[in-house]
């Protein structure tokens, strides 16, 4: 893995700094788990029958950062990128034939898309609704540090299945 180049997170902000801040350690952590490994790697799956690879999870991150922050909170109603509509598959997970270089600009983008969503809201207390479900900000951004926290443990496997490399 290459060198840690995450910010740290701070110890005494306000509500948005910090949850923003953590956000985005977590989104750094999950690219340092898949830095210096080659496209074949980063398509490796974990243990059959899962199709849990560091690529997939690189387009589920993209996938969940726009569902959440474009269509529930943006009001968007941005289709998914890899899932045909109507379908219930997975597809971000399907990565046999995959675009590295496609996932990672679709995620990063996706993340550039959320952090001005959440800048450009005038409090956490902003809400969005998804079905007959309404979601604030505040609970959108503490879902998302869940969400990549989870993840990123099964990157920290993935990757040490990979080529060995452990770490936080």
């Amino acid at each position: 893995m290459t060198q840690d180049h995450r910010s740290p997170t701070p110890r005494n902000a306000d509500e948005r700094a910090t949850l923003t801040a953590m956000l985005q350690f977590q989104r750094d952590t999950l690219a340092m788990k898949c830095a210096g490994l080659t496209a074949d790697q980063l398509r490796t799956r974990a243990i059959a029958p899962s199709a849990l690879s560091l690529l997939g999870l690189v387009r589920h991150a993209a996938e969940v950062e726009r569902g959440w922050f474009r269509n529930v909170i943006n009001g968007e109603h941005s289709r998914s990128r890899w899932t045909p509509p109507g379908s219930t598959d997975r597809a971000d997970f399907d990565v046999d034939d995959a675009d590295v270089d496609e996932a990672f600009a679709v995620w990063r983008e996706e993340c550039a898309r959320a952090r001005v969503i959440v800048a450009e809201a005038p409090s956490l207390d902003v809400t969005g609704s998804r079905g007959d479900e309404t979601y604030s900000l505040r609970y959108v951004l503490a879902h998302m540090i869940e969400e990549y926290a989870r993840h990123n443990g099964h990157a920290d496997m993935l990757r040490e299945r990979i080529d060995g490399t452990t770490g936080e």
